[in-house]
């Protein structure tokens, strides 16, 4: 094996895998359910810092307990904040699983601990709707937590299993809402009415494109 992906890289991954596997396997389960929230929170946090990014502001965002989620923006480029949810939210599975396999512990502990305190702001400023306002306080004290009291190890296991979620949920959503059926109000309907282009080509290449990030963020985290 190439010093480049070496065997040792390849076990840095067995235990996402197996998280992996175990995500599958309770996908519709109650156990499963807050990390989907987590997915679709990431969403639409990657759609206001689309707008935010480029000249807008986020106004609120929404979560509903049926993964349901919004985010209402002002100003900014609507082809990129349309754009952003699905591929934002697999950059953050990504970023999260990389860190996760290769990072040191210690570094884990900091990471779950800027999370938490990002999701506990984004909350307290931006999250209108009831649910999620309480899913938000919940999951960002949660975070800070296993931060701040559970050993070094539980930072880098939530790291992982953040990361592995949202790499799935990602291209599963993708292909549930954009290509399999059509939803009007969906993102890709947005850039179909922006671009003239059909939202199931947008949907096609969304795919390709959350599959292309999980496949490099595996092969970052089993470089030596």
């Amino acid at each position: 094996m190439s010093a480049a992906v070496s065997r040792p890289g390849w076990k840095r991954l067995l235990v996402p895998l197996l998280l992996a596997l175990l995500v599958y396997a309770f996908w519709s389960t109650i156990f499963v359910w807050p990390l989907r929230l987590f997915v679709v929170l990431l969403h639409e946090v990657s759609h206001g810092l689309a707008a935010v990014l480029t000249g807008g502001r986020i106004v609120s965002i929404e979560l509903s307990p049926r993964e349901g989620g919004l985010c209402t923006t002002a100003g900014g480029w609507p082809f990129v904040i349309s754009s952003a949810g699905y591929l934002g939210s697999a950059l953050f599975g990504a970023l999260f699983l990389v860190l996760g396999v290769r990072g040191k512990p210690r570094m884990h502990r900091t990471v779950a601990a800027l999370l938490g305190l990002a999701l506990l702001a984004l909350t307290l400023f931006y999250v209108r709707s009831s649910f999620g306002f309480v899913y938000g306080l919940v999951a960002g004290a949660l975070l800070l937590a296993v931060a701040r009291w559970l050993p070094e190890g539980a930072s880098s296991f939530v790291l992982r299993l953040l990361g592995v979620t949202s790499l799935l949920y990602a291209p599963w959503d993708i292909a549930s809402d954009l290509i399999l059926r059509s939803v009007p109000a969906s993102d890709a309907g947005a850039l179909a009415r922006l671009t003239g282009i059909p939202s199931i080509a947008w949907g096609v290449l969304w795919l390709g494109a959350s599959l292309v990030i999980a496949w490099r963020a595996v092969r970052l985290g089993v470089r030596s």
